[in-house]
């Protein structure tokens, strides 16, 4: 991470983070903001802030720091498939100038297993729960929306950038016509809000976010990663043991917030923005270029409470500026001149 992103962050010293015990209200609960209260898809959240599939694991591992009832707005689990898999071998994440690159690959327990043993456990959280499900074709995909149309479970992330095994290895995202037959079949099997995980890797995002509104989308979830690569010289090998992955974190917000503006030009459907966001000022950034709802990732790799401390600058920035509810700044941006 840039330093001047780790110095917003705040100095926690060396693993020093706090268990629960920052701004606490009298009644021993982290505070809760009107003004930040929001309803996305249908689904209602305290405040705009998903916690980003893949970074905080199924939530409970950020238990001790944060106060899922009352800090997120929602947690978006890590990713699940129709079986468990365990991922791919050799180094899988690696530090980047302002970013992070990974090649995880999906490692979950599985849908079944997912409901059968992790589920249980968020329900004792009142946070909304989203299930964000890969497959290897279509019909994977109506599987995991039927096994996860469950009580407990609020609505669907679907990620289309993973690999469609019958169609050559091509990530369902990158064409159309392929990104709509998933939104299709997930549509067609649950009545959960269906949204759809958007990949930058891609020549004209638009057309792909037209195509999943056509084919039932109720929101959007943009960017997915950027496809990305590290080598070590000293080696001359690559850092990754998959040797490309997916790269997050600030080094592509610009990048982010360009797509999420353009896409909210282009259509009306809910957008959930994401990519880089660390702060306060950044999330707001995104709202303004037209995203509804944000999601939080890398940043609580960095510290493990950066979605209450975004959440707080969120709320600061809102009384600060007169703004009654922070809804009022989404498509706000004004003209250069």
């Amino acid at each position: 991470m840039s330093h001047e992103h780790l110095a917003q962050l705040g100095n926690h010293g060396e693993l020093g983070y706090k268990h629960l015990d920052h701004t606490k209200d009298l009644n021993g609960k982290q505070p809760s903001y009107p003004d930040l209260a929001v309803d996305f898809c249908g689904i209602k959240m305290k405040n705009p802030i998903v916690a980003a599939s893949g970074t905080f694991g199924f939530g409970l591992e950020y238990a001790d720091y944060l106060d899922l009832s009352n800090e997120v707005g929602a947690i978006s689990v890590k990713g699940l498939t129709p079986q468990a898999r365990n991922g791919n071998e050799g180094t899988r994440i690696a530090e980047t100038p302002s970013g992070l690159l990974n090649c995880i690959g999906l490692e979950n327990p599985g849908a079944e297993a997912f409901v059968e043993h992790i589920l249980p456990e968020l329900r004792k959280y009142d946070v909304p729960i989203l299930a964000n499900i890969s497959a290897a074709d279509v019909e994977g995909y109506a599987f995991m929306a039927k096994t996860l149309t469950v009580e407990g479970v609020a609505g669907f992330e679907v990620n289309i950038s993973c690999p469609n095994v019958k169609n050559g290895g091509m990530a369902f995202g990158v064409c159309a016509d392929s990104a709509a037959a998933v939104c299709k079949i997930v549509r067609e099997n649950t009545d959960l809000p269906v949204i759809m995980k958007l990949s930058p890797n891609v020549t004209d995002i638009v057309e792909i976010a037209k195509a999943v509104k056509a084919a039932g989308a109720d929101g959007l979830s943009l960017i997915n990663t950027l496809l990305g690569m590290a080598i070590d010289i000293k080696t001359r090998r690559p850092v990754l043991g998959n040797l490309y992955g997916g790269l997050s974190g600030p080094a592509v917000k610009p990048v982010a917030l360009r797509l999420v503006h353009q896409v909210a030009q282009a259509l009306d459907l809910p957008i959930m923005g994401m990519g880089g966001i660390m702060t306060g000022t950044d999330a707001i950034e995104f709202m303004l270029a037209g995203a509804d709802i944000v999601s939080v990732g890398t940043a609580s790799m960095v510290n493990p409470q950066a979605i209450g401390q975004i959440t707080r600058e969120m709320h600061e920035y809102c009384e600060t500026n007169g703004i009654g509810h922070v809804s009022e700044v989404v498509g706000a941006l004004l003209p250069y001149k």
